[in-house]
């Protein structure tokens, strides 16, 4: 255990941070592997959903919540032109396209309807019964179409040693992928990509905020945002690009942020908030940076580390603490809504404890 100094962070850095990022990157490269493979036959069987391709890089449809937790999103084909709708629906289908009469109710902040008369150009095949309902694009007809695809899929790929389908609960595809190391649990979601347009319930930048700059707010707006299958009824939006645009240059003006997010991860994972599931996933970090960032906008802010770093640990418990972190574009939104406050507390007195006396754990 070593304290702040600036030599116990650049052996940090060097022995847990480094390793971390080169046995992950060994990670996605395997799994990116297989799931090219799979999502390659499923949009051989069917045309809507499109292949996940391989990246050197970056590859923008794969999310890192842990090193054993991936989220893969997987475009969707044949629907262009989004556009805001204009009417006001509230409806409720059983999976055989019957009404259930529910209350009447508006989707949460990050959800909402989807019609097929909201894309200009559309492929025939979203016409059909098998995803819609009366007009709307329905998700859980679409995951029931999608799952299939999946399940079909493996078996043509040869893929049952390498990736096994979770029972599924709901409205949410989970695979286990065996890799060289260990085994990753993958939330597989289709998503609608809507390119070149804002979304209209993201009210950002907030009035008077001083991070980021002009120029880089337009640059994340043109990347759009997401609308994805994980859920019955309504679409979820996500936000993927714009946050991975906002990560990248985060410190062109000499600071130290990336550095501290990076820390901050390796103490969540090691310390705080290990194992296979955690109840703080690299989002929430990601949230607690933007959010600190926007708070602290001047560069001199983020000069010296062990200022920085003790900033963001604070906003970190304050927020787990509270069970309560806004989301940082749907900032109605609390990330924690569904989270188990008992492993929330757990999380909390550990960083009560580290900033008592902060150390960066070497073992």
């Amino acid at each position: 255990m070593e304290s702040l100094t600036e030599e116990a962070v650049k052996y940090y850095l060097m022995n847990k941070v480094g390793p971390r990022q080169r046995l992950l990157s060994k990670i996605v490269e395997e799994v990116q592997e297989i799931i090219y493979r799979l999502t390659k036959e499923i949009s051989y069987r069917d045309i809507r959903f499109q292949p996940v391709s391989k990246s050197c890089y970056h590859n923008e449809n794969i999310k890192v919540l842990a090193p054993t937790q991936f989220v893969i999103t997987v475009p969707i084909k044949g629907l262009l032109g989004y556009r805001k709708s204009q009417t006001r629906r509230w409806r409720y289908y059983s999976m055989s396209g019957s009404k259930l009469f529910s209350p009447i109710r508006d989707p949460e902040e990050m959800y909402q309807w989807l019609e097929i008369n909201q894309f200009l150009k559309t492929l025939r095949q979203w016409h059909e019964k098998d995803v819609t309902v009366d007009g709307d694009i329905m998700p859980a007809k679409v995951i029931e179409v999608f799952l299939k695809l999946v399940e079909d899929s493996v078996k043509a790929c040869n893929l049952s040693n390498e990736v096994s389908i979770l029972e599924n609960f709901g409205s949410i595809i989970r695979l286990i992928v065996e890799t060289s190391e260990f085994q990753v649990e993958i939330e597989l979601i289709p998503v609608i990509e809507v390119l070149n347009r804002w979304c209209d319930k993201a009210q950002w930048p907030r009035c008077f905020s001083r991070w980021p700059s002009r120029e880089k707010i337009h640059c994340v707006k043109s990347f759009g945002f997401n609308l994805m299958a994980r859920s019955s009824y309504h679409w979820k939006l996500g936000f993927d690009r714009a946050e991975y645009m906002l990560m990248e240059g985060i410190d062109d003006d000499g600071g130290c942020r990336k550095i501290c997010y990076q820390v901050l991860r390796q103490m969540k994972e090691d310390v705080w908030c290990p194992g296979n599931k955690p109840v703080i996933t690299t989002q929430h970090l990601q949230t607690i940076l933007f959010w600190t960032c926007e708070k602290y906008p001047r560069s001199k802010d983020w000069c010296v580390f062990r200022k920085a770093f003790l900033r963001l640990v604070r906003k970190l418990y304050k927020c787990v603490n509270q069970h309560f972190l806004k989301h940082f574009f749907i900032k109605e939104t609390n990330m924690f809504q569904y989270s188990s406050k008992t492993e929330l507390d757990a999380v909390a007195q550990k960083l009560v404890l580290f900033l008592k006396n902060p150390m960066l754990h070497q073992d």
